[in-house]
């Protein structure tokens, strides 16, 4: 069954089913909940009537079609704590003749101005994380999320390890549904032969990448910690504020000459960088990393992935001897145990590549994530609630 299946009119044969998605930001601008939003609602415009509402990063009101899904970008007249306060996501969802609205968070202003709205149409929630760091906000705002929550038809969690370790969905457990998120698996699963060995050239045959922005949670310092034992150079994707910290310390560990920071780069190269590179390591260290869509490109690409034991989706993407392997969070010398492993063996590095290419495929493809999230749009709209709507506490 095709997402297109899936798509049913509602209540009669005669209209397509409204979907609103709630968002913080949308593509250009970057970050986790956005590229997935964009990727999701690419995937979902073709069978249903699709708005997207999110914040604009100015004070103007932008209404435009980015690569076929309709986006309002609301003005922001400030911003508290990070988060862009919108006045008009009121008034947006008030008026909205949406079958479903499907918000994403952690998004205090869409959480927020969903309650304030008054709408009573079905409600869908995916739940991209908890609030880590801003722990003291986090749990000022925990009641306002959970009166949310209550409403909701059905919560996606991204992953069965955030659903059974999260403290917030487990008041709401019997409404949550996993679905992965997705990515377009044919956009890194080829390269030019040539491409890639322009890169080994230029970086060597024994090579390593990781990718994401640099900041506390990403674990870089340990991977980098991990060099001057492994035999190979480590190719380093993304911009950041511990991007001096982390070049000083590769220069005090004598690896300056194998650790090499690429910055942001453009899809075309990055893809080049993957399937030059003969392992892909995932080193975070917080619950931060609630999935690392990352792993999924880089298995998309036949590589095995090194990546660390958290209590959230980051080992459930890339399984222990499976598709990779998985070491404790923190612990630079078993990163570099498992690196050297894999780089010495190349039949386990291989088939460990082979499977992660078949699981990316299967699990964790745009067309995968779009049907599933269709049957649940389809399993709200018939009326067959997942569970009771009502307080769960």
């Amino acid at each position: 069954m095709t997402a297109t299946d899936l798509a049913f009119p509602h209540p009669t044969r005669s209209r397509v089913l409204k979907v609103l998605h709630v968002g913080k930001f949308y593509p250009p601008h970057m970050g986790g909940m956005e590229t997935h939003l964009e990727t999701l609602c690419g995937g979902l415009r073709t069978s249903l009537d699709l708005r997207v509402i999110v914040a604009s990063e100015g004070r103007e009101r932008i209404d435009e079609t980015v690569n076929g899904v309709a986006v309002s970008r609301l003005p922001a007249r400030f911003h508290l704590a990070s988060t862009p306060i919108c006045p008009t996501m009121i008034t947006s969802l008030h008026g909205s003749d949406a079958d479903i609205v499907h918000l994403h968070v952690p998004n205090p202003l869409a959480v927020l101005a969903y309650l304030a709205s008054g709408y009573r149409g079905r409600l869908v929630v995916t739940y991209h994380s908890d609030t880590v760091r801003q722990k003291v906000l986090g749990r000022a705002f925990e009641p306002i999320l959970h009166a949310a929550l209550r409403r909701a038809d059905a919560i996606i969690a991204t992953s069965p390890n955030y659903l059974g370790s999260s403290r917030v969905l487990a008041l709401h457990k019997e409404r949550c549904r996993v679905i992965p998120l997705g990515i377009r698996i044919e956009d890194f699963d080829r390269c030019d032969p040539d491409a890639v060995a322009e890169v080994r050239q230029q970086y060597g045959e024994r090579l390593m990448i990781s990718l994401g922005r640099l900041v506390y949670y990403k674990g870089f310092e340990h991977l980098i910690g991990a060099m001057p034992h492994v035999r190979g150079n480590l190719l380093i994707v993304g911009k950041g504020p511990l991007r001096d910290s982390l070049t000083q310390l590769a220069a005090s560990l004598g690896v300056s000459d194998r650790v090499h920071f690429l910055g942001k780069i453009g899809h075309e190269q990055l893809v080049k960088c993957y399937h030059a590179a003969k392992v892909f390591v995932f080193p975070s260290i917080a619950r931060s990393e609630a999935f690392g869509i990352a792993q999924v490109e880089a298995m998309a690409a036949g590589l095995p992935v090194v990546n660390t034991a958290l209590d959230s989706g980051v080992p459930f993407v890339s399984l222990h001897e499976k598709t990779g392997l998985t070491v404790p969070p923190g612990d630079a010398a078993a990163l570099a145990a498992a690196i050297n492993r894999l780089l010495d063996n190349e039949p386990l590095r291989k088939s460990l590549g082979s499977a992660g290419r078949i699981r990316a495929r299967q699990e964790f493809s745009v067309e995968t994530m779009t049907a599933r999230t269709m049957a649940l749009y389809s399993a709200v709209m018939k009326q067959r609630p997942l569970s009771p709507k009502g307080d769960t506490n």
